[in-house]
């Protein structure tokens, strides 16, 4: 089964299966969900060798009888386009520059059975974040100086008996990073080599006891802004729930 294939089946399962009475003419679900990622294809934009941002904030805009329709969902059908979305960017290798929204909008100028994706990348400056996610969990690296270790004095905590209290630090100026062992009582591995200095490139690992921290930078922008009451527009916003891989 194919990419597009696959896509189009899983927001097939967990939305048509449920709803199917609802669409018997106009738009289907599925034609949204993959209308969205023929937008993500559509702008992708290479920013580094490793990196192709792609846009976090997209309207659907639907006639006034498809909007009906879908708005018999809720927030259903907005929460699997959000998941699918995610899974295709990670799929590509695509960065979002912030949050990931989707609202759903009605257009008087569009017949039944048409839509129209508008997109953009979040307004505001694109950044790089320095980040280490330690087992499944993401901590930001806010200070040019972070300590890891299993002490409670350590910019970062963790239960590891195999680790000094402070074990090893990371510093991170905005653009490049370095990782320094701070006469630790097992040492540092870098990338499985020992170290006591050494320059971290992104996606590295470093081994401190029986853990594992893995370096990233990441895109971050400013979030969209957020809806006010006078809105007539129906929107649903989800936010970013988990790590961006």
């Amino acid at each position: 089964m194919g990419l597009l294939d696959s896509f189009e089946k899983g927001l097939e399962r967990a939305v048509n299966g449920a709803f199917a009475k609802t669409f018997r003419s106009g738009i289907q679900p599925v034609e949204i969900a993959s209308a969205l990622r023929s937008e993500l294809d559509k702008k992708a934009v290479v920013v580094t060798r490793d990196r192709i941002l792609t846009p976090n904030t997209f309207v659907v805009r639907l006639s006034p009888a498809d909007d009906e329709k879908m708005s018999a969902l809720g927030s259903t059908l907005v929460t699997e386009l959000d998941a699918l979305v995610k899974k295709h960017a990670r799929t590509q290798g695509y960065s979002f520059a912030g949050p990931v929204a989707i609202s759903i909008e009605r257009d008087g100028s569009l017949s039944t059975g048409t839509l129209r994706v508008d997109s953009q990348t979040t307004e505001g400056q694109v950044a790089w974040r320095g980040v280490v996610d330690i087992d499944g969990k993401r901590h930001p690296l806010s200070s040019a100086r972070t300590v890891i270790g299993r002490g409670s004095d350590a910019d970062i905590t963790i239960p590891d008996a195999g680790t000094s209290r402070k074990h090893v630090e990371i510093l991170w100026d905005g653009e490049r990073a370095m990782v320094r062992d701070l006469g630790s009582t097992n040492g540092t591995t870098l990338n499985g080599r020992k170290v006591t200095e050494a320059a971290l490139p992104p996606d590295s690992t470093i081994s401190i006891g029986r853990t594992n921290i893995v370096f990233r930078v990441v895109a971050q922008a400013q979030p969209p802004r957020r809806p006010s009451a006078s809105d007539a527009t129906r929107i649903f916003d989800v936010r970013e729930r988990g790590p961006l891989s």
